[in-house]
């Protein structure tokens, strides 16, 4: 059984290529247990193992710890596995994956953008006289806003956008309908999950605080800020990872 006494390491104490457990675990900021999970997931190089057994670490391993941990702030922690485990095959094999990642939060950063353009003129948009001809059905809508009438069911399930009921109880959209409709399909574009949607969209019909859509909105571009910020932090800590210094 491996232990963290002085006597584990092959080699002085501390040396660069004589590390044990803790020594990783130490330097780069995380557990003893997280070391031996992320080398069971191939996420550190295997370690070697002196004769009685126990574990031996070098600065490969908390490079590698490091980069991972910096990865897994900007992109989740299966994708950061997923990455370092390309890193060890090849070094030119990260960059691609990289490189998507930045891909995907830009085009986040757009859809929040868009988002808040469109959510800004349809709130400003006048209902005018409401008249019965105004309004839509499922299918007319779910055209009008390219998607399928079971997600304009699901909304009207989850309480963001509940129409009116026809004798029948055929759906039947009012222009105010339609227009909530309309934000939360430009939210929903721009990755807000129903959860967080549920609590906004009531208080926007009933008070049109469009303040808290402008807020939601700059709450998910500071977000993505924070995940740009960690991949660039991620790509210095990989190539440290991929050419140590002598």
């Amino acid at each position: 059984m491996e232990t963290s006494s002085p006597e584990s390491p092959a080699g002085p104490p501390g040396s660069r290529n004589s590390l044990r457990t803790v020594d990783v675990a130490r330097r780069a900021g995380c557990s003893v247990q997280q070391v031996r999970n992320l080398e069971r997931d191939g996420v550190l190089p295997p370690a070697a193992r002196t004769p009685s057994g126990h574990r031996v670490y070098g600065d490969v391993h908390v490079l590698s710890a490091l980069a991972y941990r910096a990865l897994a702030a900007g992109t989740g922690p299966v994708e950061a596995k997923r990455i370092m485990r390309a890193a060890h095959a090849s070094p030119a094999a990260p960059l691609a994956l990289l490189d998507a990642a930045h891909a995907r939060l830009h085009t986040e950063r757009r859809q929040v953008a868009e988002a808040r353009t469109a959510a800004a003129a349809i709130a400003a948009e006048p209902l005018g006289d409401v008249r019965p001809s105004d309004a839509m059905g499922v299918s007319e809508l779910a055209d009008a806003l390219g998607v399928r009438p079971s997600t304009l069911r699901h909304w009207d399930a989850e309480g963001l956008v509940v129409p009116r009921r026809a004798p029948g109880g055929v759906r039947r959209y009012s222009p105010d309908d339609v227009r909530t409709a309309r934000i939360v399909h430009q939210l929903r574009s721009a990755g807000y999950r129903i959860a967080p949607l549920r609590t906004l969209v009531p208080e926007l019909r009933r008070a049109r605080r469009w303040d808290e859509l402008t807020a939601a909105l700059a709450a998910r571009d500071a977000s993505i800020d924070v995940r740009s910020s960690a991949l660039l932090r991620a790509a210095a800590a990989l190539a440290a990872f991929l050419a140590p210094p002598a």
